[in-house]
């Protein structure tokens, strides 16, 4: 048995102890913790609905329901850990600077609303996006607002097709799988990109200091 087919039945038992409330609360955790995968989570949903065993639009309300709920975690989170604990973290950091804080902070003033809606159809920053709009404090109803908009059609997309493949429904999380690999390998180029720009100009820093 593999790790997915172990949250399949977790997800699945939830679902047949609690109906689509037990939907809602696979994809609540879901946000809390990302490796629970929703492209598992949300087609299962919709096959589960497609076998009456749910109604097909309280699979969708709940599901959308627990996204911005684990949202909201999330952003309360962020809220309370604030600025200055973000800045005196960045201070221990060894390749981060403070402006670095700043043009995350200045993008976010610019686009805070795309990054939050369009963030929720990412994998990975699906979840992680709710931190920074709560450390920035986006007003929460625009957050909870942008929140549930993106939230219903990422949801909607994946539990329509667990609905329409049925036992096939397992095929979706390969497709995903594949937009996964591809966003995790541009944040590892993005962080290597990063970390050898910083280790350029420390070296450059101390040649002319020396100089």
């Amino acid at each position: 048995m593999t790790s997915n087919d172990g949250i399949a039945g977790w997800a699945t038992g939830l679902m047949e102890t609690l109906g689509a409330p037990g939907a809602g609360l696979a994809i609540a955790l879901e946000n809390l913790f990302p490796p629970l995968p929703s492209e598992v989570i949300l087609p299962l949903a919709g096959f589960t609905a497609g076998q009456g065993r749910m109604g097909l639009v309280e699979a969708l309300v709940w599901t959308t329901a627990g996204s911005v709920v684990g949202a909201l975690a999330l952003y309360l989170v962020g809220a309370l850990l604030g600025r200055d604990r973000v800045v005196a973290i960045a201070r221990r950091l060894p390749l981060i600077k403070i402006s670095d804080i700043e043009k995350t902070e200045a993008f976010f003033a610019k686009h805070g609303v795309k990054t939050v809606f369009f963030g929720r159809m990412i994998p990975i920053f699906r979840s992680m996006i709710s931190i920074p709009a709560g450390v920035e404090r986006m007003p929460i109803w625009v957050f909870l607002l942008f929140t549930t908009l993106g939230s219903a059609i990422w949801n909607t997309i994946f539990v329509m097709a667990g609905y329409y493949l049925g036992e096939n429904w397992q095929l979706v999380e390969g497709y995903v799988g594949i937009g996964t690999n591809v966003v995790i390998g541009i944040v590892v180029l993005a962080i290597l990109v990063f970390v050898g720009v910083r280790l350029t100009e420390r070296r450059k820093g101390r040649h002319a200091g020396r100089s």
